[in-house]
């Protein structure tokens, strides 16, 4: 069975290509001397029909792991391969003959059941946190459960991102007694995953600066999102905006903080260290960093990169006796299914989690088989406005 213009055609053997079927007699008597150009003795031709060859098809992605624990739908089938109906259902009923698939019922997927020499390869997969209190994060752990669920096994790195404080020598002592087959990096700095591109050791970069390296990778494309939320809160009278991301400087902003220094400029806002001041030494940095900013001229709006930051900013503006939004506005550039629970609702950054979780599995899947997978990917992402968002105070 080939396939033309994203359609399978059925190509049946056809008997003309022989010229000549010699006789028993032929082929084995003492007299006889085969004459040059001929064919020797072969089985009997079997030609294919097309459900046999759909089985085919389908046997062989089976085995190659295409699909994990149910067959996709008739429906699927059919849309996928251009095939009938009828042909599907004959090819699905074959490989339920021959013990790969078991039906569970009308209306339910049939189940794949691979005998354990068939059995698709898995992985022994360790996920490198920046920081800790990561591991709770709704999105990683999704993707962990969808990993396990596909027979891949998932373990935590001993030590974070923060932990290792970019020493490279750590990094790679840690890397050696860890024994995993492939790599999830979360929010990766240049030299951390440009350290797993130099030694060829599978990776995959969870947001992070992937750019220009040979490593899978994705993320979120949020330069649209910050670009209209900068302009909502401008058009709101905000003028002392602060963006906090770790590793951003106004000499390296990356793509996402590039935006948000665009649009202060746009609309005659000079950009200094306050209004991206960056920090260093975890969550004890952190903390400073807001002392910093809220010691003399505290900002009426800021942008915090994580759930976990966003939540310890609203701790430390609620000891200070500030208000949200009254006082400060924030906007978090992370997503978490319950933002909506809160009053006010959280203002936020929104893009599909589960296409980060699908791409992911992909990318092991992938590797467990022995491809190369160094495709990067940008989700889009848009500003949704929320509760937390108001209008600037009136100077005191």
């Amino acid at each position: 069975m080939g396939k033309q213009d994203g359609k399978f055609v059925f190509q049946p053997q056809s008997p003309h290509t022989y010229t000549h079927i010699h006789t028993p007699e032929e082929i084995f008597s003492s007299t006889t001397t085969p004459k040059p150009n001929r064919l020797t003795p072969m089985d009997p031709l079997h030609v294919l029909s097309a459900s046999e060859q759909v089985a085919g098809y389908l046997r062989e992605e089976l085995r190659r792991g295409t699909w994990r624990e149910t067959m996709p739908g008739e429906d699927q089938l059919v849309a996928q391969l251009s095939v009938g109906r009828n042909t599907i259902k004959m090819a699905l009923r074959q490989l339920e003959q021959e013990g790969l698939l078991v039906g569970q019922g009308v209306g339910r997927r049939r189940k794949i059941v691979l005998p354990e020499e068939h059995a698709s390869p898995t992985l022994r997969v360790a996920v490198l946190f920046y920081e800790k209190g990561d591991e709770l994060h709704d999105l990683y752990t999704r993707f962990q459960n969808k990993l396990k669920a596909a027979g891949h096994t998932v373990v935590h790195a001993p030590k974070n991102q923060t932990d290792l404080g970019g020493n490279l020598q750590r990094l790679a002592h840690m890397i050696e007694g860890t024994g995993a087959d492939a790599w999830v990096v979360i929010s990766g700095s240049g030299e951390v995953l440009q350290y797993f591109e130099q030694r060829q050791i599978p990776v995959f970069a969870l947001y992070g600066w992937a750019s220009g390296l040979r490593i899978a990778g994705i993320a979120a494309n949020n330069v649209p999102a910050i670009a209209a939320a900068m302009r909502r809160l401008i058009a709101l009278g905000h003028r002392r905006i602060v963006m906090l991301e770790s590793r951003a400087t106004l000499s390296n902003p990356g793509p996402d903080c590039a935006a948000f220094l665009d649009e202060l400029a746009a609309h005659g806002i000079e950009a200094g260290n306050y209004n991206m001041p960056g920090w260093e030494g975890g969550y004890d940095g952190f903390y400073r960093c807001l002392e910093s900013l809220f010691a003399r001229t505290p900002p009426t709006a800021m942008f915090l990169f994580s759930t976990a930051e966003y939540f310890a900013t609203t701790q430390f503006l609620v000891h200070r006796g500030l208000r949200v939004p009254q006082d400060v506005s924030l906007i978090c550039c992370d997503v978490a299914p319950y933002f909506k629970r809160y009053q006010p609702t959280i203002s936020h950054v929104r893009w599909s989690a589960q296409l980060m979780v699908n791409r992911i599995a992909r990318w092991a899947t992938n590797i467990s088989h022995g491809k190369e997978d160094t495709r990067q990917t940008k989700i889009a992402a848009e500003f949704v406005e929320g509760g937390t968002v108001g209008p600037a105070p009136k100077r005191r």
